[in-house]
């Protein structure tokens, strides 16, 4: 009994010291518990076969005991029968439900016109050189710290900013600089590209680069010893205070189907830290929930709604997000986009999701098209002798109409061309040089295909044939028409391909058409 008193005390206390440097969650959902468990017991295990085998050789007899260790792999295979339990086989309702989605989303509705003064052209790459570029010329701070990859988007005062904060350069400079702290954060306009170091008066002092007790997952592990901690974001409220933003998760069964519960936001400077519930989430917080998670959650939506084994044999209307995801950002929230397309089709999109990263509401919308990836490979084939590189397609509406927009980049990062590709036809891509400016290549695009408004509202009219001219576009027969009173339409041979090659000057017809200085027939009788 004594030996194993001892045991149990040196477990204890080499438990203590792992305990500190791995800070485990203390939950019983928490897969990383398990492994904390697990290596308790198998140190345990070892420190009690050791005695034996000591005693053994001592006694020159063979000692067989029950060794605590062998508790592990009984823990494993336990663990493995609840979570298939649990697992989509038994439950792919609860699965399928774990996101909810409004499926009555009308584009042209719900997304405003493209506001090129309020849209985002940077992506996370270009905003990172332009912060290693502006931090290296703050020769104070560039020897001591370095900036984190982490660039946040965020809406801050009406501007669309990405947001990212120093840390130590390395274990000496935290030695020599944790008494002040981490002096400032990199703060980049999506916009305009301006981009600044924002000093701060006093130093944030709680931060993941930091060590020992001021470790900010540490700092945060001794006040909430049994939450789980999602990836966290940095944010900047309405003031400019920086901000680390934690989620807290929840599991079913051991690491199954997580779900968001609620934030911690920690002040990095003061070590204060106050715990939200997802429904008391303050409104300058965006992210609260991850992109990943979003994604993970509607891949579940799309995959089991009709049930565990029809995802797998029929898959009947089973659909997944598309590889890739970008933001959009409206009413004062970042939204995550990404398309859906079916597990059968890798070429085009039965549609798209906005989720809002705060609420996590969701919509898809009904709009066939391009999948990005083509709509990307359309607008490199344009410049495909300069080897020029896509971003991830931004989602706008122009003129009514979902459209792509992308950047095109050179090899050292830089943007040289803007490309707009049509969603639903990525045949119809245009491509401008972006020192002429954004607007102007919209124009370009939209010259370039006459495109019209998806809502345009239609005049009915009965008109004379005056003259009837066909012409062929891209493999395409458009009908240019003239009536009697010398108005002009022009009419694709898609709109009713049976009438249009027999009608003659002086014929009558009923049409509808979308105004313009050459009104677009729509419908034909």
């Amino acid at each position: 009994m004594k030996r194993r008193i001892i045991n149990l005390g040196i477990t204890l206390l080499i438990g203590i010291v792992f305990y500190y440097f791995t800070i485990p969650a203390i939950n019983l959902t928490n897969p990383g518990f398990y492994a904390f468990l697990s290596a308790l017991l198998i140190i345990f295990g070892a420190l009690e076969f050791g005695m034996d085998t000591i005693e053994t050789i001592k006694k020159r007899r063979l000692n067989y005991k029950f060794n605590t260790a062998l508790l592990v792999p009984i823990l494993i295979v336990l663990i493995a029968i609840i979570n298939f339990i649990c697992s989509p086989v038994f439950n792919s309702k609860s699965y399928s439900n774990r996101i909810v989605i409004d499926e009555t989303g009308n584009f042209t509705e719900d997304i405003e016109k493209v506001d090129f003064s309020k849209t985002p052209l940077l992506d996370k790459d270009s905003s990172e050189k332009l912060g290693d570029r502006v931090m290296g010329n703050m020769s104070d701070l560039v020897s001591q710290y370095r900036v984190s990859d982490l660039y946040t988007q965020i809406n801050y005062n009406d501007d669309i900013v990405r947001v990212t904060p120093l840390e130590y350069a390395d274990l000496i400079k935290y030695i020599s600089n944790r008494k002040e702290g981490i002096k400032g954060y990199v703060i980049v306009n999506s916009v305009t590209g301006s981009a600044e170091v924002k000093r701060l008066d006093k130093g944030m002092k709680y931060v993941p680069s930091a060590i020992l007790n001021e470790d900010m997952y540490r700092h945060l592990r001794f006040k909430y010893p049994t939450s789980i901690f999602g990836d966290y974001t940095f944010e900047i409220d309405n003031e400019g205070n920086p901000y680390f933003i934690v989620p807290v998760i929840k599991y079913t069964a051991v690491g199954l189907k997580e779900e968001i519960t609620g934030v911690i936001v920690l002040d990095p400077i003061t070590g204060k830290t106050v715990k939200y519930d997802v429904k008391d989430v303050p409104t300058w917080i965006d992210h609260v929930y991850s992109a990943d998670l979003i994604i993970e959650q509607t891949d579940d939506w799309g995959t089991y709604k009709g049930g565990f084994f029809n995802s797998i044999f029929s898959q009947k209307n089973v659909v997944n997000t598309t590889d890739g995801y970008n933001y959009l950002a409206m009413n004062d929230d970042i939204y995550l986009y990404t398309g859906i397309t079916s597990v059968q089709s890798d070429e085009s999109n039965l549609g798209f999701i906005l989720s809002n990263m705060r609420t996590k509401e969701t919509v898809f919308y009904s709009v066939s098209g391009a999948e990005e990836y083509s709509a990307m490979a359309s607008a490199e084939g344009q410049v495909q002798e300069m080897k020029y590189t896509s971003t991830f397609p931004l989602l706008i509406n122009l003129n009514d109409r979902p459209t792509y927009l992308m950047s095109l980049k050179d090899d050292a990062g830089l943007v040289k061309k803007y490309a707009f590709v049509d969603v639903a036809d990525y045949q119809k891509v245009s491509v401008s040089d972006a020192s002429n400016g954004i607007e102007n290549a919209a124009k370009t695009y939209l010259n370039a295909y006459k495109l019209e408004s998806s809502v345009t509202e239609l005049t009915s009219a009965k008109i004379k044939l005056a003259s009837i001219t066909p012409v062929i576009i891209d493999g395409n027969t458009v009908y240019y028409l003239t009536d009697t009173e010398k108005k002009k339409y022009s009419v694709e041979i898609t709109v009713d391909k049976d009438l249009l090659p027999f009608l003659g000057v002086g014929d009558e017809i009923n049409i509808e058409y979308a105004e313009g200085e050459v009104n677009i027939i729509k419908f034909i009788d």
